[in-house]
């Protein structure tokens, strides 16, 4: 005997549920996964119930209660709420259902729509490490890049000590800043965010009061070896590179400015929101009439300031510097400056040359030359010399017969 095989595919359920989903004239059932809103009818610590308009009512409990977007974490009893559908019925009946889902959904929407529309928000920061802050925004924990915070909190640490760089970032540590989204990915939960952009965004206004060429008064809000920061304007900072400090050499920019120190400077160069100074620009350039004050074969005295492998740096005055290279220390060869000179003592040296335009001036600490001298005394000896030598056999041919004369008379 054959049995008739079901014309139908698939096997139906006599389950309640499976029946409302099966006729389409009936109320939409909602399926996993769907976002569903229902009116809050039931609260406890651990339990939150939702009446979904009748059709059923829904159950969010232990670790879904918890809203990554902070929407529904006060709710109570009438509000109206979204959940996530996670199960159509439990060992109650009841549909179980996500706030945690819904509240992740909605929150990585929210920064989606952040980012795009670049918006400033404020970020709280919940710890660091070496690279950065970590922050939190809304309930998504997120990262700001070191590289990403604004001059004023960049950490300026000499020598980059990673541990000193640390310490300065944890200072950070419940201080809400202002930020903007450069990076989110819901997928790899990645938030990334920028002080240095928010910052930019908000100066951009602000730089366009400005110019090239323009002077401005600030104060000195840091130093660092390669230079010097300027607060100016409206909340502006600039940067005064080392070479542009002054016009003489510096080996340290702490030497010359200090911070909280007031300065003038002159805009040199406006790149977005970065701004380049130079205080040197509004002095006069004291190489101009240095051929005034020191000319060729002069003998002056300086003061050794830096020494390296090839001379040393000389200060002749607070504005002129000068080098003299390891050939000029000694008549003799020596390996090293250090064998001819000591830094910080006084010498005299003998100015070899002067380029203004180079802002240079080479010296030397060997004595005066004296080729030109003994070139003018070579022939005054070589005729001594054949003086001397005929001198020699006139006087050997008049001892002649003086030497034989005891012969003869011996003979005699």
């Amino acid at each position: 005997m054959t049995s008739k095989k079901p014309t139908d595919k698939t096997v139906k359920s006599d389950h309640p549920m499976d029946v409302l989903l099966e006729q389409d004239s009936a109320i939409k059932v909602p399926r996993v996964g769907d976002l569903v809103e229902g009116t809050v009818i039931s609260i406890s610590k651990n339990e939150i119930y939702l009446d979904l308009a009748g059709i059923t009512t829904g159950i969010i409990r232990g670790r879904e209660i918890y809203d990554e977007s902070t929407e529904f974490s006060n709710l109570k009893i009438g509000d109206k709420a979204h959940a996530t559908v996670v199960g159509l019925d439990n060992e109650n009946g009841y549909m179980e259902l996500s706030l945690r889902e819904a509240g992740h959904k909605k929150a990585w929407d929210n920064l989606e729509k952040i980012y795009k529309t670049g918006e400033i928000v404020d970020c709280k920061v919940i710890d660091a490490n070496k690279g950065g802050l970590m922050i939190k925004l809304g309930n998504v924990i997120g990262f700001l890049p070191v590289s990403q915070l604004t001059i004023e909190h960049y950490p300026r640490i000499d020598g980059g000590d990673k541990n000193k760089i640390l310490t300065h970032l944890k200072s950070f540590t419940n201080q809400m800043l202002k930020t903007k989204i450069i990076d989110v990915n819901e997928k790899d939960e990645k938030l990334i965010v920028s002080e240095k952009a928010a910052w930019d965004d908000k100066q951009k206004k602000v730089v366009s009061q400005f110019k090239v060429g323009d002077k401005i008064k600030g104060r000195v809000t840091g130093v660092v070896n390669f230079g010097a920061f300027v607060e100016f304007g409206d909340g502006l900072e600039g940067l005064v590179h080392i070479s542009e400090l002054a016009w003489q050499r510096i080996d340290d920019p702490r030497d010359i400015i200090k911070v909280g120190e007031q300065v003038e400077a002159e805009i040199i160069e406006i790149e977005e929101t970065k701004i380049s100074l130079s205080i040197k620009k509004l002095q006069k350039d004291p190489w101009i009439k240095v051929q005034e004050r020191y000319k060729v074969n002069d003998k002056v005295r300086g003061k050794v300031l830096k020494v390296n492998p090839f001379g040393a740096f000389v200060e002749l005055d607070h504005d002129i510097h000068g080098l003299v290279h390891i050939s000029e220390l000694s008549d003799k060869k020596i390996n090293s400056p250090d064998a001819a000179i000591k830094v910080g003592e006084n010498y005299d040296f003998t100015i070899l040359t002067i380029e203004p335009e180079n802002h240079r001036l080479g010296l030397s600490l060997k004595g005066p030359k004296k080729a030109k001298t003994e070139a003018k005394e070579e022939p005054a000896e070589k005729e001594s010399g054949k003086s001397a030598s005929d001198g020699k056999k006139t006087k050997a041919k008049k001892t002649a017969p003086a030497e034989t004369t005891p012969i003869e008379v011996s003979k005699k």
